[in-house]
């Protein structure tokens, strides 16, 4: 049994995404472990720190967490949308990327008025941002991303710059016409952030060469990842592994200056990250409390407390319709059991796994199974 909705009933109301880490599978890891409990079940970045928290173990904590940043971090920093391209697989997920932007940009591009959505994602990576740049340069598309940033050197970003709208204006100024927009509002973070004193810069083309292993610490590191990434292992086979505090503490002074949310206790170290990050969770409750508001999330578990009680109260808005992507019947009833007092959410499920793919053509798409666009939007 195939649930959707109709792009026809949604494309002229307060259109807002929540976009986690599924959109990007295949192309950066996830949170996921492979290793299982003594029951077991398997693992994530978040579960297994919480339990070597509660033993204690700084070793082991602070290598689940080099584990995290060489693995889920540093692939971000140092990514390639020509590598990416180049590559049959992960050029999939820039395809799907690219599929999302389109079907949006086409739905502002019918509407009369109000042309502008939100993208809340809670990814650290720039897919949406360079995929858009890889749109416009082609020239056949009006429209903008706005990332909240303004400058040039340095583009600096302020929660207010996402209230603006642009204008196509005539000669003579004799007519306007808006711009597409889609306001894109990292929740967790971007590791194209840097600090600047009390500002946030914004950087898509500088290079992050650093590196915040050890290069001493390498070989403790790889042994302790290939356990994590094994499938036939449990936790209790981890040995002890001796890291010096020194090792430690280098690792996470500098590991606590990245501007993202850290996956344990859902918090920034830096004030003017953790002040941004809230100033982000307040525009998500407005958007989400504003009349004839629609809100469609994919890939994302709701894990995080903040966004999970947030959507909660933001239900009390009667006009607010959620449709939450599930990605197989197993997700479903967990997210269900979440949001089981509320009439208007809703799971959605396809025949098979709804990953980003399944997503574009099956869910999120101009085109359903009639190969026809609604009459509704069409006719705009």
């Amino acid at each position: 049994m195939i649930d959707k909705f109709s792009i026809g009933d949604i494309y002229d109301k307060n259109i807002n995404f929540l976009i986690g880490s599924g959109a990007s599978f295949g192309l950066f890891p996830t949170l996921a472990l492979d290793i299982k409990d003594a029951d077991g079940s398997h693992q994530t970045i978040e579960t297994l720190a919480t339990k070597f928290d509660e033993l204690s173990d700084k070793s082991k904590y602070s290598l689940l967490f080099m584990h995290y940043y060489k693995s889920c971090i540093e692939p971000v920093l140092t990514f390639d949308l020509d590598e990416a391209v180049a590559n049959p697989e992960t050029n999939k997920v820039i395809e799907n990327y690219e599929s999302f932007l389109s079907t949006l940009i086409t739905i502002l591009q019918r509407r009369k008025k109000d042309k502008k959505c939100n993208v809340f994602t809670t990814n650290y990576d720039g897919c949406f941002t360079h995929v858009a740049d890889d749109i416009l340069k082609r020239g056949n598309e009006d429209f903008i991303v706005n990332d909240g940033t303004r400058g040039f050197n340095k583009r600096y970003l302020q929660a207010r710059n996402f209230n603006s709208v642009s204008y196509q204006t005539g000669v003579f100024e004799r007519h306007n016409t808006e711009v597409p927009q889609i306001n894109l509002i990292h929740l967790h973070g971007s590791a194209y952030w840097y600090q600047d004193a009390d500002n946030i810069i914004v950087n898509y083309s500088k290079k992050n060469s650093d590196r915040l292993v050890n290069p001493e610490i390498l070989l403790k590191l790889e042994g302790f990842s290939n356990l994590l990434v094994d499938d036939s292992k449990v936790i209790s086979d981890i040995p002890s592994i001796d890291v010096s505090q020194d090792e430690c503490q280098q690792f996470w002074g500098a590991y606590n200056k990245l501007p993202i949310v850290n996956p344990t206790k859902w918090k920034f170290h830096e004030t003017v990250f953790e002040e941004h990050y809230y100033q982000m969770l307040r525009l998500l409750s407005y958007e989400l409390e504003k009349p004839n508001s629609i809100f469609i999330v994919f890939g994302f578990s709701f894990a995080d407390e903040h966004i999970l009680n947030l959507v909660k109260r933001s239900l009390a808005n009667p006009s607010l319709q959620i449709f939450i992507c599930c990605f197989n019947s197993t997700e479903q009833t967990k997210i269900h059991e979440l949001f089981k007092l509320y009439k208007n959410v809703k799971c959605l499920t396809v025949d098979g796994f709804l990953d980003f793919s399944a997503f574009n053509k099956e869910i999120f798409t101009l085109t359903p199974d009639s190969g026809k666009e609604p009459e509704n939007l069409a006719e705009v």
